[in-house]
């Protein structure tokens, strides 16, 4: 209670002071997990069985339970707003655009920011508690005295993991998002093809591919590598962590699915 009290009495300029450091140190961090992950993963060395096994491992257990149940939540959602969009459409008279307007909310706006939350939530959040605990537990430390590849071992397999879960997921509910929006506009009939194809590809030209490749790609190496870096670089309690840490760490995460988000917006219609 006392520290808490005084806290509160340090001067306005010291907290700005301290607050822009603490931010600073925190994206330092980041960029240095993100450049490690790159650089390990550009190493042989990683490819060797001893080092690529525990990769696979949580690749597979991190991706396969979940596939189904996030397909069958991609598929209703879809279904959903399919269904409210072209009933709204057709009693303003704009039925023409619908297809359109549903292919755009959907496929290039709505699936990839999903998929890398649904992706944080179920993998990398829950990663960032584990390497803490490891951390204030004195294990990593343990592990790393033993000359073990701690970073290669048990930080690498989780952000590679968490990369390829949202990006399979994203690919997985695009597809599934298309076969929805389908069956909601023309229903279980082939009438529709040529005209569904002829739409699809005008909304998907070029550039709006690539903008949705990029955009999928980033947002899924911010909800792998930032959570990551706030359990990797937790400090123990006893040497001052402060309890709001790991909001700090999604506040950060969401910050960077934001920036994404507005600049695929701006990249698409501007």
């Amino acid at each position: 209670m006392m520290e808490n009290m005084r806290s509160t009495e340090r001067p306005l300029s010291l907290r700005i002071w301290q607050l822009a450091r603490d931010t600073a140190v925190a994206w330092a961090r980041i960029f240095h997990l993100g450049a490690m992950v790159w650089v390990l993963l550009l190493s042989p060395s990683t490819y060797r069985w001893h080092s690529l096994q525990p990769i696979l491992q949580r690749m597979y257990r991190d991706t396969l339970p979940i596939l189904l149940g996030f397909t069958v939540l991609a598929a209703l959602i879809c279904l959903v707003i399919t269904r409210i969009v072209v009933v709204t459409a057709i009693s303003y008279g704009l039925s023409r655009y619908a297809l359109e307007m549903v292919i755009r909310v959907l496929v290039l706006e709505l699936i990839p920011l999903t998929s890398a939350l649904f992706v944080a939530m179920r993998c990398t959040i829950p990663y960032a508690s584990e390497l803490a605990l490891m951390r204030q537990s004195g294990e990593w430390l343990a592990r790393e005295q033993r000359g073990e590849p701690v970073m290669r071992l048990q930080a690498l397999p989780r952000v590679v993991s968490g990369l390829y879960a949202s990006v399979t997921l994203a690919a997985l509910s695009c597809v599934v998002a298309l076969v929805m929006v389908y069956v909601g506009v023309y229903g279980f009939t082939l009438a529709g093809i040529e005209g569904y194809t002829r739409m699809f590809g005008h909304v998907f030209n070029t550039s709006v591919t690539l903008v949705f490749v990029l955009k999928t790609w980033l947002s899924s190496l911010a909800v792998a590598i930032i959570p990551v870096s706030t359990g990797l670089y937790a400090k123990p309690r006893r040497y001052g962590a402060r309890p709001g840490d790991e909001l700090n760490g999604l506040v950060r995460m969401f910050a960077v699915l934001l920036l994404i988000e507005l600049a695929s917006l701006m990249g698409n219609y501007y």
